[in-house]
């Protein structure tokens, strides 16, 4: 089996659709290339229409490691 490489560039980030708040998609992004937020024109299937989707961080508050109680 194939090692995931650790000194990857490239981060996954959630894209967000900006009227109905629904993460649709996820994509890879090199962050050396493109600093900045990723913004692109989607389809939305809770609307079903294209509409512009921006970059958020992959997990939102779900999946993070709790500090554990003592």
């Amino acid at each position: 089996m194939a090692k995931k490489r650790s000194n990857t560039k490239r981060k996954l980030v959630g894209l967000v659709s900006e009227e109905s708040n629904v993460r649709a998609y996820y994509k890879k992004k090199n962050t050396v290339n493109t600093p900045g937020k990723l913004v692109l024109r989607k389809y939305d299937p809770v609307l079903r229409k294209h509409v512009v989707f921006v970059e958020t961080k992959k997990n939102l508050g779900r999946n993070e490691v709790k500090e554990k109680k003592r």
